[in-house]
């Protein structure tokens, strides 16, 4: 196991629900974050009990590492082409489907990995499930050049969606720019509310510097909800429409 410390069980469950869905031969999409490592432990373990023939493709450098140190093979998605299935995590998981991701600063190649599947399955805890989404941060991955002007056209584009003076926060860490895989900034979005997600994600596209933001919207076509007691609730999209 990558876990040094003790598994949430509630992670676990909806990780190894999700590894039941791998089937031999499959082209699968890795997700990153805190439930998606513990997804990749149990796909491997489950790989080498079976002897599993699978090709992957990592939203992320350090979820191919993980993967790649525990016998997993690992491809660049040009290589792959196109995915069977992606299982990832989620930062926010709304009754539709639709989500807020980018906690782990991958959402641009989480997104890419996401829609280049025939499906993909989310993995999280309870308290990932909200009635709307904005109370976990929104992230919108920036060009650095320029990126204070950037920040200005996403605050004057949330003041014409009546979300005026929330904070738009550069992220850090140690008190240094977060850099992303790709090269980029990240952007939190402390909206505490989205009134329209669909609208403000089209007007986030729009702005010129932006690479991409975390609203995955209509892309998620199953979720699977691990509780505390390693009981799992599996919500599907079709079943909400």
């Amino acid at each position: 196991m990558s876990q040094s410390s003790p598994v949430d069980p509630a992670k676990d469950a909806a990780a190894r629900a999700a590894v039941a869905l791998v089937q031999n031969g499959m082209k699968l999409g890795l997700g990153t974050g805190s439930t998606a490592n513990i997804f990749v432990d149990r796909l491997a373990e489950r790989v080498h009990a079976e002897g599993m023939d699978l090709i992957c493709a990592s939203t992320s450098k350090a979820t191919a590492e993980q993967a790649r140190g525990l016998g997993l093979v690992v491809e660049d998605l040009n290589d792959i082409g196109w995915l069977d299935l992606t299982i990832d995590g989620a930062d926010e998981v709304d009754p539709d489907l639709n989500l807020i991701k980018g906690g782990g600063a991958a959402h641009l190649r989480e997104k890419i990995v996401a829609t280049a599947s025939d499906r993909m399955v989310v993995v999280a805890d309870q308290g990932k499930v909200v009635d709307r989404l904005g109370a976990f941060k929104l992230p919108v991955e920036v060009i650095a050049f320029g990126w204070k002007t950037t920040r200005r056209q996403i605050e004057r584009a949330l003041e014409r969606l009546e979300l005026a003076d929330r904070p738009v926060i550069l992220r850090e860490k140690d008190g240094q720019p977060v850099i992303t895989d790709e090269g980029n900034l990240i952007l939190d979005l402390d909206l505490g509310q989205i009134p329209d997600a669909p609208q403000l994600a089209r007007a986030l596209s729009a702005i010129a510097g932006v690479v991409e933001h975390g609203l995955f919207l209509d892309i998620c076509n199953l979720a699977i909800i691990g509780r505390a007691d390693g009981s799992v609730v599996e919500l599907e999209r079709e079943d909400l429409q």
